[in-house]
């Protein structure tokens, strides 16, 4: 039985009595996430009468996207904005920054060294619900991630941002930063007057135990992967890798903004040379013909993830689906299953 209908019959069950005044109430609830994964944790979490706006369309990245006019409406409507920072969603620093979004906006990359101080405003959720019951801890040996890589990947240009100086932003592809987030969306969620909290706890207890149930499912699936020496397009794929302790060789470039200077290409070029069953991740937000001509002529293999989740349903299963969908575009690079 699957997540959501676990949900379902849970909520007919302990709230029968109360459910067309819920749904009437919850109907009413606007949440704007900047990203298809991060409204993936929140329709986790969620009611499923919650209404969801997501900003980044299909095919777009949110390291270079405009924001269009017609989606500030959507923002001017929402009771709660989720993005993940300003080292990530850079057309959201300034705006977000603004009173008109202050008190609604949340950044839920909370990590040392994250964001901007003048986005102060984002942390304040979390101090406000340290104490709440649904406190969980995960030990995170994340922080070394870009030092290990600055001096693997240097570049010939200076960043627009800080993208590749800072923690990784890509926090959602790991599933256990995935859980802290949705337990920050929960309390957000539940400082909205018109929020059924208990659903809400509910709707989390369940999600952390199919979530726990997937990971470990995933685990025994990519153990036959430990050995293949993958690349990958940016950083993106990181922290998803080194949850999973998969072996990630090298990264093409780490600000997807810019291309790369020739003597990293280079450096990449010798690791795919000398690499153990090289497999190249790529990812559809991004042109293809650049990697194409850097790769040309080496034996290599080639998987797709997204790590923007665009194909995946936005449903309260989606995130579980999400992770899957990772590790099926990872088992791609066995030389069994790989296309040249």
């Amino acid at each position: 039985m699957s997540l959501s209908h676990i949900r379902r019959h849970l909520a007919l069950a302990l709230a029968a009595p109360f459910l067309l005044a819920s749904q009437a109430s919850q109907a009413e609830v606007q949440v704007v996430t900047s990203i298809k994964p991060l409204e993936l944790l929140v329709r986790a979490v969620a009611p499923e009468d919650v209404q969801v706006t997501t900003l980044v369309p299909p095919g777009a990245s949110p390291h270079t996207y405009t924001l269009r006019p017609s989606q500030r409406r959507a923002l001017s409507e929402a009771d709660a904005i989720f993005w993940i920072g300003p080292d990530m969603e850079t057309f959201l620093e300034r705006l977000l920054a603004g009173s008109d979004f202050r008190d609604r906006s949340h950044a839920l990359n909370t990590e040392p060294g994250a964001g901007h101080p003048h986005h102060d405003h984002a942390d304040h959720d979390e101090d406000a619900h340290a104490d709440d019951d649904h406190d969980h801890d995960h030990d995170h040996d994340h922080d070394h991630d870009e030092d290990a890589h600055a001096s693997e990947h240097d570049h010939d240009h200076d960043h627009h941002h800080d993208h590749g100086d800072g923690p990784d932003p890509h926090l959602w592809v790991d599933p256990a930063q995935a859980l802290k987030m949705a337990h920050q969306i929960r309390d957000v969620l539940a400082g909205l007057d018109k929020m059924d909290k208990a659903e809400l706890d509910r709707n989390l207890d369940a999600f952390e135990a199919a979530l726990t149930a997937k990971e470990q499912a995933i685990r025994e699936q990519l153990e036959p992967a430990k050995d293949i020496s993958l690349f990958a397009y940016h950083s993106a794929l990181t922290r998803f890798a080194e949850h999973y302790g998969l072996h990630l060789a090298g990264i093409l470039t780490l600000n997807p903004e810019l291309s790369p200077g020739a003597r990293h290409v280079q450096e990449v070029q010798e690791k795919l040379a000398k690499a153990n069953h090289p497999c190249l991740l790529t990812e559809p937000q991004f042109n293809r013909q650049w990697w194409l001509s850097i790769t040309e002529g080496l034996d290599l293999t080639f998987s797709t993830w997204d790590p923007l989740a665009i194909d995946i349903p936005a449903t309260p299963d989606g995130y579980l689906a999400f992770q899957q969908s990772i590790a099926d575009a990872v088992m791609q690079c066995l030389p069994e299953q790989a296309q040249h």
